[in-house]
């Protein structure tokens, strides 16, 4: 009988070793781009609204101008969500 192992983290190394390589990057801070990147594109789209809510309002910008921003930037991420109305983006940050 075959021992089972339990589901681990996917290994980038082959991709810090790229960056390594190709960039100025030392290999901690290879890996930690690396995790910051996987942390960005792994946003669900509720948290991906929330953040850049935030993100706009602090930089001053009003909410009118902030949800259509929003709504423009989320067909260009990694993985599209469905297109979501204004209301619903409002109902995401004040539920």
């Amino acid at each position: 009988m075959l021992e089972q192992r339990p589901p681990s983290r996917p290994s980038h190394d082959d991709l810090v070793d790229h960056l390594v390589r190709s960039t100025a990057l030392q290999r901690g801070e290879a890996a930690r781009v690396v995790l910051d990147v996987l942390a960005y594109f792994d946003e669900t789209t509720e948290e991906f609204v929330r953040r850049r809510h935030r993100e706009l309002q602090s930089g001053g910008e009003v909410n009118s101008a902030i949800f259509e921003r929003i709504a423009a930037e989320l067909p260009h991420r990694a993985v599209a969500p469905p297109e979501l109305s204004l209301r619903q983006l409002r109902r995401i940050v004040y539920g």
